[in-house]
């Protein structure tokens, strides 16, 4: 009786840390020129311990309204994940799936039934939130100021294209010291494209700041929206029943800039 009983502890054990291995956070997505609130971001992760292994995300206008959702799927590579997006603004959905272990990307074109898709064989993959992946496996190699290549999974151009990532300084940012981190595109590209810059809590290897080209177009329907986006609070416990009710929730049109 006291080994059933140490058993049943175990378990409800096991299920409290199962219910708070989600964690919640929540981005505010910025105008860089005049810092006026875009959209804001909210992410659902569920860990296997440490490990993340698989991410529910809704896009809102600042009003709250839901017009996009993205699901990440760790467990192929935590680094480049396989993903879905899924905008209702213009109808456009994109990703990244695995095939016989194999990568490819996809979309389908607004108002077209019919996607495209191809295979993708690169070195040093990286595909959407796998970028923070990256980043914290080879953050002793960053914070040498050492500079890592990698290739960036672009879905609507079914490519992927080689960029340089590297620790471009220190500072304090909401209250803590930071590093920041530089994605800069290869080859004479980089005279033409801005760069993207990510900010780190030093300590806890926090996202803060994500500073340049958004996954999301415009309001046009254009892949050119900048945004600073900002992670003000640590993530937080969330429940299952949090998880389920935003996977399922609709997307509706709004406007970014309304």
């Amino acid at each position: 009786m006291l080994s059933r009983a140490i058993l049943l502890l175990v378990a409800s054990f096991l299920g409290n840390e199962a219910n708070a291995n989600i964690r919640f956070e929540e981005g505010v997505a910025r105008d860089p020129t005049n810092q006026r609130g875009l959209y804001k971001e909210q992410h659902w992760v569920r860990f296997n311990e440490l490990l993340p292994i698989e991410r529910l995300v809704i896009y809102r206008c600042m009003d709250g309204t839901a017009f996009a959702r993205k699901r990440v799927n760790y467990q192929p590579s935590a680094q480049a994940p396989a993903f879905e997006f899924v905008d209702a603004r213009k109808g456009f959905v994109e990703g990244l799936r695995y095939k016989q272990n194999k990568a490819a990307l996809w979309f389908r074109p607004p108002g077209k039934a019919a996607e495209k898709n191809a295979f993708l064989v690169v070195k040093n993959l990286v595909a959407d939130a796998g970028f923070n992946e990256f980043i914290k496996l080879n953050w002793p190699s960053l914070r040498t100021g050492k500079s890592l290549p990698l290739h960036f999974a672009v879905p609507t151009r079914l490519q992927a294209y080689k960029f340089n990532l590297k620790q471009i300084g220190e500072s304090q940012l909401a209250g803590v010291p930071a590093v920041t981190y530089q994605l800069k595109i290869a080859g004479l590209l980089s005279l033409i494209a801005d760069p993207i810059e990510v900010t780190y809590d030093k300590s806890s290897r926090r996202l803060l700041r994500f500073q340049g080209l958004s996954n999301l177009r415009d309001d046009a329907g254009a892949f050119d929206l900048m945004a600073q986006i900002d992670f003000p609070l640590p993530a937080r416990i969330a429940s299952e029943d949090d998880w389920q009710k935003n996977a399922v929730i609709p997307l509706t049109t709004c406007q970014l800039r309304p």
